[in-house]
């Protein structure tokens, strides 16, 4: 069966009624949680698993990739009227979507903020139908050195591309492997950090630690900050953006969906890198980049194409190798585990309903995304407008009612309010959370292919440098550790230079 065949497969699986139910319960929530600043698709995930147990994974699988893609049709709209991104990956779309709201042309922004990500999500879903199966098919070469070599390299691309110092998102990464060693060790049975506490001896859970990091302490961030909103006060109409403006949009949209794919593909850059480079080469190449910052349309539809085409790439190595590109597909891999679904190259052969249904559901969503945003505009509007108290109480209700569910145990409730107030703590001293969850995540899997290779190798290191891939990722991962002393020698160089002339 060729790819064409495959997604079709992929098409007839979403369209069933209970999986075209959860796709579009996924990215209405998506794009919910893209309006409301804050909340994001990481906690709206988070607070969704426990729901999620005994659903079938396809469904549940379909509805989470529903709620990371929407999310950023969403953000858009909070960036446009608000001038507040609802997503971080939205923050270029304020510096044009708001001047052209202020402008009278909010419907003009709003309308091609849509259309950009529709062309791109589906442009997106057909270079996911060729890439992943060929990604998939060199994953089987992968054995235990490989793996433990690519998240080693996973893991320090995330570093090297951390917003703050290299130095504290090393830190955060290395606490979640600890945290993610709590528990029984799989190979001795021999309980490890538990301090005879009975609760632990499962091991720390991934939902209680992401509601914790992600919804309690966004509430408490809030309160302290007392953010207030003010919404534009303008008329939205003319949603189909004019002739003008396609003819101004189409090369920005194209460049965006192509940068922002392939950027995504790679493993620890954000969503939010392929909106800022999109938006800078926009600039670059324009006949008038004194405007950009203006209100011109090729500052709104660039990003958001770029965004929502990076979105979909994060999915290629995921569905492909089993790796991660940031904390929310780092959250929907833990899902995948907890249903018992093998990801990694063996899943497009041992589970092709998921993997081609997933595909599938995002060329459906993005249909249903286009048809929802546009008419759905002044809902979101009057959204924002709810007050912060009623939200976030809601909210809380929602994280202790999850983390409860998932056992029934305090104990949980109680892991989940700790780490409410230590995400709190790292975002108030800028501490990022990503490399923490991406190693909470990738932990069990990084020491199962560790102590494997070990035993393959009577216990010899040298296994993960005499197999060609592996010494090629390890070489990468020491030459992305070495690159910011390189990089800091340099500039010295030249600062000792300058100060000589």
């Amino acid at each position: 069966m060729d790819a064409f065949g495959y997604l079709w497969m992929g098409l007839s699986t979403v369209l069933q009624p209970i999986n075209l139910l959860y796709c579009f319960a996924g990215v209405f929530c998506g794009t919910l949680v893209g309006v409301l600043p804050g909340i994001g698709p990481t906690g709206a995930i988070a607070l969704l698993l426990p729901v999620t147990f005994h659903v079938p994974p396809v469904s549940a699988i379909i509805m989470f990739c529903g709620i990371m893609y929407g999310a950023q049709y969403g953000g858009s709209t909070t960036s446009i009227l608000v001038n507040i991104p609802g997503e971080a990956s939205s923050i270029v779309t304020c510096l044009d979507g708001y001047q052209m709201a202020r402008q009278g042309r909010a419907g003009p922004a709003l309308g091609m903020a849509a259309f950009g990500s529709f062309i791109a999500g589906t442009g997106s879903v057909f270079g996911l139908v060729f890439l992943a199966p060929v990604l998939a098919e060199f994953g089987l070469r992968f054995g235990p050195p490989e793996y433990f070599s690519l998240i080693i390299f996973g893991l320090t691309a995330l570093l090297y591309l951390a917003h703050g110092s290299m130095a504290r998102a090393m830190m955060m990464a290395l606490l979640g492997l600890m945290l993610a060693s709590v528990g029984i060790d799989p190979l001795t049975s021999y309980p490890r950090f538990t301090y005879d506490i009975l609760a632990l001896r499962d091991g720390l859970g991934l939902v209680q630690i992401v509601i914790g990091l992600f919804g309690v302490s966004e509430i408490l961030i809030t309160i302290e900050k007392g953010v207030r909103r003010t919404i534009f006060d303008t008329e939205i109409k003319g949603l189909l953006p004019t002739l003008r403006d396609w003819k101004d949009s189409i090369l920005p949209i194209t460049r965006g969906s192509i940068l922002g794919f392939f950027l995504g593909m790679i493993p620890g850059i954000s969503v939010v890198i392929p909106t800022f480079v999109s938006y800078a080469l926009e600039k670059k190449i324009s006949k008038h980049p004194e405007k950009f910052g203006t209100g011109v349309i090729e500052g709104v539809a660039a990003p958001e194409a770029a965004n929502n085409a990076a979105s979909s790439g994060t999915m290629v190595p995921l569905l492909s190798l089993g790796i991660p590109c940031g904390a929310a597909s780092a959250l929907v891999l833990g899902a995948m585990m907890i249903y018992g679904v093998v990801p990694g190259p063996m899943l497009i052969s041992q589970s092709p309903q998921i993997f081609w249904g997933v595909i599938g559901s995002m060329y459906v969503g993005n249909l249903m995304l286009l048809l929802l945003n546009l008419p759905l505009i002044p809902l979101w509007v009057k959204t924002l407008k709810t007050p912060y108290p009623i939200l976030f109480t809601l909210i809380l209700l929602f994280c202790l009612i999850g983390s409860y569910t998932i056992a029934n145990s305090m104990t949980d409730m109680v892991i989940m309010i700790i780490f409410g107030f230590v995400g709190y703590l790292m975002k108030k001293f800028e501490y990022e959370m990503a490399p923490l969850v991406m190693g909470l995540v990738l932990g069990p899997l990084m020491e199962k292919t560790f102590r494997t290779s070990l035993l393959m190798s009577k216990g010899s290191p040298a296994i993960f440098f005499r197999r060609p891939i592996s010494v090629v990722l390890l070489v990468l991962a020491m030459l992305v550790l070495i690159s910011p002393l390189i990089t800091r020698k340099r500039l010295a160089e030249k600062i000792v230079q300058a100060e000589e002339e």
